[in-house]
């Protein structure tokens, strides 16, 4: 008999084998003209903040655990959401191997709302609030290997900008081209030319005028919407080549 494993190891390899599987959320919002993401409070004896996750229960899938996760941490229902990444090198969780399938969310401001968990300004057992959101761009402390996650997390978000419409859940039903440039211009961390911004979004034709405008400083700007029957054209093609 073949004393050998299927990937090259001995049996004794395998046998009782069987890494944990968590699942984790980076759930990413446009909030005070800033790209934040929501972080978990530190437990009683930790500084560290974390991605909100854990481990999947026995009878659900990997999505179904994310789902439950935007619910159960963040008292957050129907958004964006896509899976990420799997995380499992050896030794990022010290003492057991700890596999991490990670889920990116993105919300709108206006479907968190001022009085939802996700808003909580505060945390920890004073607010009764688990979660907090923090810039992207500024983090505090975060535990396990969690900082190089949200890294990978930020680089895919940019990179999907350019052929999908996943720019478009951070931000409300209709916006303003500018409101949409500014909202680039966060997400990419770099300004970005005016005339040539609108020059390649109005040419994707992924955006549509509602006839409404938003009045401001200067002359009423005119409203859009993203155009949901682009999805087959935003994927295939890049919106800014």
């Amino acid at each position: 008999m073949d004393t050998k494993g299927a990937i090259g190891g001995t049996p004794g390899d395998a046998v009782g084998f069987r890494p944990l599987v968590t699942v984790d959320v980076v759930i990413f919002c446009l909030r005070d003209d800033d790209l934040k993401v929501l972080l978990a409070c530190p437990g009683p004896e930790g500084r560290a903040w974390a991605i909100p996750g854990g481990p999947i229960r026995r009878d659900e899938d990997l999505e179904a655990a994310a789902i439950r996760t935007l619910e159960e941490q963040a008292g957050l229902r129907d958004v964006y959401l896509e899976q990420l990444y799997t995380f499992g090198q050896p030794g990022r969780v010290p003492g057991e191997p700890v596999i991490a399938v990670v889920y990116l969310a993105a919300v709108s401001a206006a479907d968190v709302g001022p009085g939802g968990v996700a808003a909580a300004p505060g945390c920890g057992a004073e607010t009764g609030h688990r979660v907090r959101w923090w810039s992207i761009y500024d983090l505090p402390p975060l535990v396990l290997d969690h900082a190089d996650i949200l890294r990978y997390a930020l680089t895919r978000l940019r990179f999907k900008l350019e052929y999908t419409a996943v720019g478009f859940e951070l931000l409300p039903p209709t916006f303003t081209l500018s409101e949409l440039q500014k909202a680039y211009e966060i997400i990419l961390g770099e300004e970005l030319d005016k005339r040539n911004f609108r020059r390649k979004i109005l040419a994707a034709g992924i955006i549509e005028p509602t006839g409404g405008t938003r009045s401001g400083e200067g002359r009423p700007a005119q409203l859009y919407r993203y155009r949901e029957d682009a999805v087959a054209e935003v994927k295939a093609r890049r919106l800014f080549p």
